[in-house]
């Protein structure tokens, strides 16, 4: 026993000493109340947390109403005075959280106790009588199936319908559940408590242990998420565990059952516990980031408790995929992949005969050489004079070189792969990658000099020779078509020419729009290359509907809804001839590791975490402890078996399904790919074994067939992460024959789903066991696998046929593995940095935005806007002297500069900045005061004489634009329209807001993808990044800063003043009057089709869109068909037949308009 083994065995690990004092809590604390609570009856079970509820909620309800009194006196301040108030109210807020926690960390031991002595009846009765409440008459006219209401009682079943199949509760926490309880709402430190992830084994009962903390964090009312990782799960696990907390008045929802920006999502977002998907929960943030109205937000305010369940899934696999919501661009169609694609499958045609040819000439040079033949070696020597004759040794090196440039010509060449797995070549081509490679690739030139285009398969990129764009080029007229210029070159040519500035400037223009135009062009061919190399159909994607679709390579899912960025999506569809979609831009985007790095507590629970568990404490601050089992896991895990090829190893793994089968234990082979799956299924129908293939799209069926795997002789050929979160269970006699035997085909790149597989395996105490069948052409051992395995396996005279079986070889593969997850912790944690720069930018603005959309902190916002617009104009330099700064204020502040010219020259910056800002606030304030007077007799009449309610859509304008500025008529005319002149700011601040992100992100993705040629100049793109980032959030504040102020500032009602358009009407009527008089002097009664002028036409109740708003809104999809209501049809004065016509013609009306009615 090594040193570290013997600490572990005094000490204990982490996770130990972690739990150690939580098993002194349960014994102590919780245990004891669970003895008491047996002798209480179901209604006083059930007050106990009541009492704890109204507690929690009581306290909290003190901070929410001081915080409520403090908005109240916001309102009557001045803008540039509310800024203090604020502060106490987000103080308030964190007292208020602080408060949660301490009182929670305080209840824990009962709510804990209550919770499982809740499980325990429902476990031993098969209905429950209580008194019935307001929230249990509510669940049974929702038609719950669990709860009936029979006179004064309600009445819950424990046996109910979940995820599509009747369930019976028979589950009751055990101890070391109650402990996973605990880590997972965190271990109190201080003031607050820690964030962590609690590691248990499939089988343990994750998802009873989430019900521990879900529960107790619920009490609060602030809202407590539960996060799956697919829809079925999310919606079959509200309906099995809800039950278990609406016996105790909470309320449960699954937002995934709703549609996207419903009330129905609203609602679900309202109850106490809220389960969805990982997805679901990033999209409606981003849907409320684009939100125009506050009835359009679904999320609550704040992001208070999450337990992610699979948290390796949902925080590592799917993280480094961000969320993304698009729209339509101008010129969406207009792409170059179909264009170029001749161009490129030339290249690619020719890279493979090359290949070929290289790989031809590699095996006979290395054959000749290794063959101890002189002879055979001097077929090879030209036998050029003065030279020595050709060496083995020589021959072999050139073999090499053959060989090497095989490999970075094709990669994934399937003859190429086979050869590799041969005694001796990868060896061989280590050896060689290493000489070239040596002093920072300097010699690797040579090497790929006869190539077309070199791969490097491990970071999936390709880089073009000169040949190959040569090739690419064809008969194009132009051999520079699809070469960059050295722009940096050309600008500094065109600024030591001779011209004017105009002329330089001109230039200038053309190349960068030349260089524009190339860099689309070189980019458009580097990912149609990526296409027909790296990516290849049933492995990365499939057709599906003549659509490509991403297949998990965690899973092996399809990826509904996923497109590969970057044009790479398009550059497939392009490969496999079916429709290229559109270009699109971003509208919002986020990834989940920021999304969930929001929620003020963060927990999660996995089967595999402690793999990656520092990763989840560098990205998350997530500590990861592993909860012991409640029965000590027998599952025999055996050693991997090792071929040399695919072939003899898919046939052992069919032999080995077959020995299985014929000792009646079940089967559950593990694949990697689609294309693996089928080529399995059929080997199998050539034996004629029963077989289930799971294609893993549909969730429920999956998790049918996976709980039905556990069948005497049942063999199921699934994805490496088939049925997560549904247990096999075994019956009698498959335990007695040896229990599950798992199978993996292969090893993955990363061991958390190796381990995940085995797990399916030994629940429980259950027996069982696994092992994987690995080949040398597997991915993992192809591209990671060191030359110390290769040579050991050489040295051990491993022939094809062969098998073997070690630790030693085993522990290699895994050390492979921890290569491969080292380097995808990298990328992931680049992304991170990458992301971390747009996030920063994201919370500034989304803060901005929400506070306009609320209109809470708009005030706030606008004085600091006002003020920054200022200091830009105090501290820029004008050439033009006073006369450019006055005219600089005037256009962006519309004010007259407050202080003189000489005063200009005397004064410095912040004094200035003072002075313009303080004019500003009040003529900003004069305006918005002439807004509310203007406006308010029109608000007056129309509710005091005409009863409006509701919106009501007043014109606004800067005297460019007209705003139709929408405001509940009703609030306007009780706060003396300060409502419209608030409604009049949030419509400018959105607009502006919005024009400006998106540009904003449009930039940040051309900037993302520029930086990275900043590694060729020996440079860190991510440094270049951030400081180009930096400067572009400078511009981005001036130009949404400088717009909104000056939008603001200008903004008048665009209606005439109430006392003249009275006058007008009045006038008008008069005038109408008399002619009306002259025309029909005979017509008693008043008739006249023709319509009034109406002083308040340009007033409407229509919901019009601000600029942009609708292509917001059209992306994401919260666009509803609003039907214009009806105006009635208004009937016309009855004319009788022997009257007068009213025409004045002097006849009867039957005798003259009336006859057409006869």
């Amino acid at each position: 026993m090594g040193l570290n083994g013997l600490l572990k065995k005094i000490f204990g690990d982490q996770s130990e000493r972690a739990v150690r004092p939580l098993w002194d809590r349960l014994k102590k604390e919780i245990n004891p109340i669970s003895d008491e609570l047996t002798g209480l009856s179901h209604d006083e079970l059930r007050g106990r947390i009541d009492v704890i509820r109204d507690g929690i909620r009581g306290e909290a309800k003190e901070y929410k109403d001081k915080m409520a009194e403090i908005r109240t006196e916001l309102e009557t301040l001045e803008y540039d005075k509310r800024e203090p108030y604020w502060k106490k109210i987000d103080e308030l807020r964190e007292e208020m959280f602080k408060m949660y926690a301490r009182r929670l960390d305080e209840v824990l031991p009962e709510v804990f106790a209550v919770v499982k002595e809740t499980a325990r009846r429902f476990a031993q009765n098969d209905t429950i009588e209580v008194t019935a409440t307001e929230a249990d008459r509510n669940l049974a006219v929702a038609g719950k199936d669990f709860v009936s209401i029979q006179g004064d009682k309600a009445v819950y079943r424990t046996s109910w319908l979940a995820g599509g199949n009747q369930m019976t509760w028979d589950m009751v926490h055990y101890d070391v559940q109650l402990i996973g309880g605990m880590v997972l709402h965190g271990i109190m430190n201080g003031d607050k408590a820690s964030n962590n992830i609690a590691e248990m084994a499939t089988g343990e009962g994750k998802t009873l242990v989430a019900t521990l903390p879900v529960f107790l964090n619920a009490l609060t009312g602030e809202g407590v998420h539960v996060v799956t990782v697919n829809d079925y799960l999310a919606k079959r696990d509200s309906e099995w565990m809800g039950p278990l907390y609406q016996f105790h008045g909470l309320t449960v929802d699954c937002i995934d059952k709703t549609d996207p920006n419903s009330e129905e999502r609203r609602r679900a977002y309202r109850c106490d516990i809220t389960f969805g998907t990982n997805n679901e929960f990033g999209f409606d943030y981003l849907r409320d980031n684009m939100a125009t109205q506050t009835s359009d937000l679904v999320q609550r305010d704040e992001h208070y408790y999450a337990i992610v369940d699979e948290v390796d899934s949902v925080l590592i696999d799917d993280a480094r995929t961000p969320l993304i919501i698009s729209g339509p661009v101008p010129k969406g169609d207009d792409q170059m992949f179909n264009d170029f694609k001749p161009n490129v499958e030339k290249v690619v045609n020719a890279q493979r005969k090359l290949v070929q040819g290289l790989l031809l000439e590699a095996k006979d040079k290395i054959a000749a050489a290794t063959s101890g033949d002189p002879e055979k070696v001097a077929k090879f020597d030209k036998k050029e004079e003065g030279k020595k004759p050709l060496t083995a040794d020589q021959l072999l090196e050139d073999g090499g070189l053959s060989l090497f440039r095989a490999y970075k010509g094709l990669p994934k060449h399937n003859p190429l792969i086979r050869y590799l797995s041969e005694e001796g070549i990868k060896q061989l081509l280590l050896k060689v990658e290493a000489k070239y490679m040596a002093d920072n690739n300097r010699e690797m030139p040579k090497a790929v000099e006869p190539l077309f285009f070199v791969i490097d398969e491990k970071n999936h990129s390709i880089e073009l020779t000169d040949k190959g764009i040569e090739v690419l080029t064809g008969t194009t007229q132009d051999p520079e078509f699809f070469v960059l210029p050295d722009i940096a070159a050309q600008l500094s040519a065109v600024e030591n020419e001779e011209g004017t500035k105009e002329e330089h400037q001109e230039k200038k223009d053309a190349l960068l729009q030349n260089y524009s135009i190339k860099a689309e062009r070189v980019h458009t061919v580097n990912q149609l290359l990526k296409a027909y190399t790296l990516f290849d159909k049933d492995v990365e994607y499939v057709i599906d509907d003549n659509k490509i679709k991403i297949v998990d390579e965690q899973t092996g899912r399809i990826m509904e809804g996923r497109r590969y960025s970057d044009g790479l999506h398009q550059a497939i569809e392009a490969k496999e001839g079916v429709k290229v979609e559109a270009a699109t831009q971003t509208y919002a985007t986020i990834t989940l590791q920021n999304y969930f790095r929001m929620y003020r507590k963060l927990a999660g629970m996995t089967g595999t975490a402690m793999t990656e568990a520092g990763e989840f404490y560098d990205i998350y601050k997530l500590e990861v402890t592993e909860i012991p089992t409640n029965r000590p896991v027998i599952r025999n895990d055996q050693n991997d078996r090792v071929y040399r090829t695919k072939k003899e190893k898919y046939a052992a793994v069919i032999q080995e399904v077959e020995d299985m089968v014929k000792a009646g234990r079940p089967v559950l082979v593990g694949t990697t790919s689609v294309e693996i799956s089928e080529l399995l299924s059929k080997m199998l129908q050539l034996r004629k074994i029963p077989h289930q293939v799971l294609n893993a799209k549909y969730h429920q069926k999956e998790a049918e067939i996976v709980a039905q795997a556990g069948k005497t002789g049942t063999v199921t050929i699934a994805t490496n992460m088939a049925g997560r979160g549904t247990d096999i269970k075994l019956s009698p006699e498959v335990k007695a024959a040896g229990g599950l035997a798992i199978i993996g085909t292969e090893r993955h790149e990363s061991r958390r789903v190796d381990r995940q597989l085995r797990g399916r395996a030994g629940r429980q105490g259950d027996p069982g066991s696994s092992v994987f069948f690995v080949s040398f052409e597997d991915t993992v051992m192809r591209l990671f696998a060191n030359e110390r395995i290769v040579k050991t396996l050489d040295r051990l005279g491993f022939q094809e046929g062969d098998m073997i079986e070690s630790k030693m070889v085993t522990r290699s593969i895994e050390n492979a593995q921890k290569r491969v997850e080292e380097n995808n912790f990298g990328i992931r944690k680049r992304l991170v940095e990458y992301d971390d720069v747009m996030n920063a930018q994201r919370k500034g603005v989304y803060g901005r935005r929400q506070n306009a959309l609320k209109g809470e902190r708009i005030g706030t916002d606008i004085a600091n806007m006002i003020y920054e617009t200022s200091l830009e104009l105090a501290s820029r330099r004008y050439d033009g002297g006073f006369s450019e700064f006055d005219e600089a204020v005037r256009k962006s502040l519309a004010i007259e500069v407050p202080f003189t010219e000489e005063e200009y020259a005397k004064l410095d910056a912040p004094v200035m900045t003072d002075r313009l800002a303080e004019a500003a606030m009040q003529t900003y304030a004069r305006n918005k005061q002439k807004m509310a007077e203007g406006a308010m007799p029109y608000i007056k009449e129309f509710v005091e004489e005409r009863g409006a309610t509701g919106l009501v859509g007043v014109p606004v304008t800067d005297g460019r634009r007209m705003f139709n500025i929408r405001c509940d008529i009703k609030e306007a005319y009780d706060n003396g329209c300060a409502a419209l002149t608030k409604a009049w700011e949030k419509t400018v601040l959105l607009s502006s807001i919005d024009k400006a992100w998106q540009e904003q992100l449009r930039e940040m993705d051309e900037l993302r993808k520029s930086v990275q040629n900043a590694s060729y100049e020996q440079k860190d793109p991510l440094v270049i990044y951030k400081l180009e980032a930096y400067e572009l959030w400078k511009k981005m504040l001036w130009d949404m800063n400088s717009k909104s102020v000056a939008t603001l500032m200008r903004g008048r009602l665009a209606v005439p003043d109430y006392a003249e358009a009275k006058a007008a009407e009045a006038a008008a009527r008069e005038a109408q009057e008399q002619r009306r008089h002259a025309a029909q002097q005979e017509i008693r009664r008043e008739y006249t089709s023709q319509t009034m002028p109406n002083p308040y036409a340009n007033y409407s109740t229509t919901r019009d869109s601000y600029p942009g708003e609708t292509a917001q809104r059209q992306a994401a999809q919260t666009n509803r068909q609003q039907e214009q209501p009806k105006q009635p049809m208004k009937a016309q004065p009855k004319v009788g037949r022997n009257n007068p016509c009213p025409c004045g013609s002097g006849k009867k009306y039957k005798n003259c308009h009336g006859r057409d009615q006869q």
